[in-house]
């Protein structure tokens, strides 16, 4: 779905979607989407001299990616609200300057409008946390071996070298 300026300048454009696994590319071949993404929501003009959109509605969607710790698949769910506010690539807008504190949060589109599958994908991105672990007490891989350590122990031996200390052991030797 497209939100045409031409469109918003008349009236807010209402939308409830249902976007199934694979019709969004995320752009990271790790994080993929395991079910329906539902939508629901509307676009507004909210400046006409400046052409600003904004996009808000609600967002629901099992998103999967690796885990941080073993790389196992991790569910990470998305249920929330969102508001992106978006401006047109125009003289100096997206360029690579100084940018104020409320442009910090916006987002810039080129051509005659937003597409909404765009809108969708940036927010689910940032929705995402920073560590993406498929379960809190996850314990990881063994550094030495590779083993997931939560399928069971291994038997490496971690030596840890503290090489502050070299210097004086070669004096006692």
């Amino acid at each position: 779905m497209f939100f045409h300026i031409r469109e918003l300048e008349v009236r807010p454009v209402a939308f409830d979607v249902q976007i199934p696994s694979g019709a969004i590319d995320f752009l990271d071949p790790k994080i993929h989407q395991s079910g329906v993404l539902r939508a629901k929501g509307r676009a507004e003009l909210v400046s006409s001299s400046l052409d600003e959109i904004r996009v808000k509605g609600h967002l629901t969607v099992e998103m999967v990616t690796d885990c941080d710790r073993c790389l196992e698949p991790a569910a990470c769910p998305v249920d929330s609200d969102f508001e992106l506010l978006y401006r047109p690539v125009a003289d100096g807008y997206g360029d690579e300057k100084a940018i104020d504190a409320g442009e910090a949060e916006m987002g810039f589109y080129e051509g005659g409008g937003v597409e909404l599958n765009d809108v969708l994908r940036e927010f689910v991105l940032l929705s995402l946390p920073m560590q993406r672990l498929c379960r809190a007490d996850c314990k990881g891989m063994c550094p030495v071996c590779g083993k997931n350590r939560n399928l069971g122990e291994c038997r490496c031996q971690l030596e840890t070298a503290d090489d502050r200390w070299a210097a004086l052991k070669s004096i006692r030797n």
